[in-house]
């Protein structure tokens, strides 16, 4: 058995990449960094005892994303792990389209055709697309990557539904952490301003939450009471308190 790991050289997908070596999975590792995958590989190989496989891949190109699926065509794979993704704090006008292009691309693009191609290739299995808490409000001063991560949550469950009405067994499962110990602030070039859970406790969370059959994992009891505090507050006063977290993030 197989399993595919996008985003895998650093944080939480590097995290879900050795919890899923340590359950006897053969490992499939996706990222644009080839030196950090080989660094996991060799790690994951001589403490786990299984095979890993380094694909060097820029996911914001969709012909990069339908020739890794090519690629591994020939693998009984039985988890794909969509955490591929990235940010950028600052006001709407002063973030390049560039950037925003190729975050959507990244965030939205690949992850929905990694999932198209290989729920129609799996037999059974388990698929989890990684969103995030800014998936259940509007985020001024991140407009683009909320909204991202507000597709990857709706498209997940809808999918995930017509897969369970269907009785195919293939699960899809969405991860929506708050803020997590990673990579994510030096790329999106802010901080965060309260206690970020670590890679290793969001990716245990996580991978618990997706062999369970959760439709959706939210780790941390603080997160789930915000997740939930959200649903009864005004959209008027969220906007105000995302647009305060996110602009203390650039101070």
């Amino acid at each position: 058995m197989h399993a595919l790991v996008t985003g895998a050289s650093s944080g939480i997908g590097r995290e879900i990449a050795r919890l899923l070596a340590r359950r006897g999975y053969d490992l499939i590792l996706v990222a644009r960094r080839e030196e950090r995958l080989r660094q996991l590989k060799e790690e994951i190989e001589a403490s786990c005892g299984v095979s890993v496989e380094v694909k060097p891949c820029d996911l914001a190109g969709t012909e990069n994303v339908r020739k890794l699926f090519e690629e591994c065509r020939g693998y009984d794979i039985e988890v794909l792990i969509n955490n591929a993704g990235f940010g950028k704090i600052g006001f709407f006008e002063g973030i390049s389209e560039e950037d925003e292009l190729e975050m959507i691309a990244t965030n939205v693009a690949a992850p929905y055709l990694l999932t198209k191609l290989f729920v129609n290739k799996m037999k059974r299995g388990y698929i989890m697309n990684v969103s995030s808490l800014a998936a259940f409000q509007p985020n001024p001063k991140m407009a683009v990557y909320g909204a991202s991560k507000a597709f990857i949550n709706s498209f997940s469950k809808a999918v995930g539904y017509e897969l369970k009405r269907q009785k195919k067994p293939v699960h899809i499962c969405t991860l929506c952490p708050g803020p997590v110990d990673t990579e994510f602030n030096d790329v999106a070039k802010g901080h965060f301003n309260v206690k970020a859970m670590s890679a290793e406790r969001c990716a245990r969370i996580a991978v618990e939450g997706m062999f369970r059959k959760k439709r959706m994992v939210i780790p941390g009891f603080f997160m789930k009471l915000l997740y939930f505090a959200s649903k009864l507050t005004p959209e008027a006063l969220r906007l105000f308190v995302s647009y305060r977290i996110q602009d203390k993030k650039t101070r």
